[in-house]
């Protein structure tokens, strides 16, 4: 296992990590990890009042503020939402950001999920950590490139289905049980989201989906808990010279494996 102890959460949008990752990211936290959240979107299309340049400041705002819950530095956002496509330009800039950090656990999204930008942001964050190390690589602004390995896990699309309605089952369940207040907190934080969504799809819509989404999952384990994330592991190579599981190493009986 490498020694640097580094973990990045990426995301499309603001409160994606807090969705469906930030237990298992807190939990690491706890473990001794340096926390980092990167929403590769900047959230300004998840309003129905606020103009573009304020919702992009506000959602900015959470964030920071979200992160800080659990002693992370939140790094914003490159484009706007639904302008999250899979092309040079935006990957030299997520490549220089992961060379930044120099992550050794990278937790992001499902490459398969309802929403483009939940799918783009999987595969730009993969690419990536693969590509970190090449320094024919050119970056935006340019970074050293890094050798550490990187250990990548894909969180569960949303209602564990695919865009065409496919069944995905994780790899492996993270027992967040005991985070799930610290998850609640977190996406209260986006505050800007509580009001829209309290509107159009009843009060505290958006905490009680999280909660129904984890414990769905919980139930997923072979031995089931109150709450879970799960997680698919990628292909080490070319992310580590060796195979490596550094999540279930830290946490322990925290993690269950499910049949694969």
């Amino acid at each position: 296992m490498a020694e640097r102890k580094v973990a990045l959460a990426t995301a499309a949008h603001p409160d994606d990590v807090e969705f469906m990752m930030a237990g298992t990211l807190a939990l690491l936290g706890d473990a001794g990890y340096e926390l980092h959240i990167f929403t590769i979107g900047n959230g300004n299309c998840g309003t129905a009042t606020h103009t573009h340049e304020d919702i992009k400041r506000i959602r900015a705002g959470e964030g920071h503020d979200a992160a800080s819950v659990i002693g992370a530095t939140y790094h914003e956002g490159l484009v706007n939402d639904i302008e999250i496509f899979y092309e040079p330009e935006l990957l030299r800039q997520v490549t220089a950001i992961v060379r930044r950090i120099q992550p050794t656990v990278v937790l992001t999204q499902s490459p398969q999920d309802y929403m483009e930008d939940h799918q783009n942001s999987a595969r730009l964050t993969v690419s990536a950590c693969f590509t970190r190390g090449m320094r024919n690589w050119i970056t935006h602004p340019w970074v050293e490139p890094t050798l550490q390995d990187v250990f990548l896990y894909h969180c569960q699309p949303y209602g564990s289905v695919g865009p065409l309605r496919e069944p995905i089952m994780p790899h492996m369940m993270v027992d967040v049980s005991s985070k799930i207040e610290i998850k609640e907190e977190m996406l209260r934080r986006h505050a800007s989201q509580k009001d829209w969504l309290d509107v159009s799809q009843g009060k505290d819509a958006y905490l009680i989906s999280m909660r129904e989404g984890c414990e769905a999952l919980g139930k997923l384990a072979p031995s089931p808990v109150p709450y879970g994330e799960g997680f698919r592991q990628h292909l080490h190579v070319g992310m580590s010279g060796e195979d490596g599981d550094p999540i279930s190493d830290v946490l322990g009986d925290l993690v269950q494996r499910l049949e694969e």
